[in-house]
């Protein structure tokens, strides 16, 4: 499957798959407050001229993110990415760690205030399957 890297730092590579209109987030290690925000602000503006349907996070190598992090995602990058970008899914690998528990559990609150199918899975090949199952249905 193409891939268009659209950065690829210590912290966070961030790549767009035009076969599946989603954009990507493989977290390397646990990012800073301005790191953790750059990959997100990255697909965000790439979102303004291109369609992005579908949204995976891998946050096995992410760390455990503090509660300004997560707060900033919830109140700025997602409801940006909904109301502008017209986000319709989003689908996240992680590996049953409780604090990357918490974190999700948090996350996923605030996906259904906006009614925005958050999945999480084990592995990368399980999310895809998913993505493409819920592009077919049209959702």
């Amino acid at each position: 499957m193409e891939e268009k890297v659209l950065m690829d730092e210590a912290y966070a590579k961030v790549t767009y798959l035009p076969e599946l209109k989603t954009g990507k987030i493989l977290w390397k290690k646990k990012p800073d407050m301005e790191e953790y925000k750059l990959p997100f602000i990255k697909l965000l503006d790439f979102g303004k001229t291109n369609q992005i349907d579908s949204f995976l996070s891998d946050i096995k190598n992410q760390g455990v993110i503090s509660p300004d992090h997560r707060k900033w995602f919830e109140n700025e990058a997602l409801p940006q990415a909904i109301n502008e970008c017209k986000l319709k899914r989003a689908a996240v690998i992680f590996d049953g760690n409780i604090f990357k528990q918490y974190y999700l559990n948090m996350v996923l609150s605030v996906t259904n205030k906006f009614k925005l199918p958050l999945k999480t899975f084990n592995t990368e090949e399980k999310a895809f399957e998913w993505i493409k199952k819920e592009m077919q249905k049209g959702k």
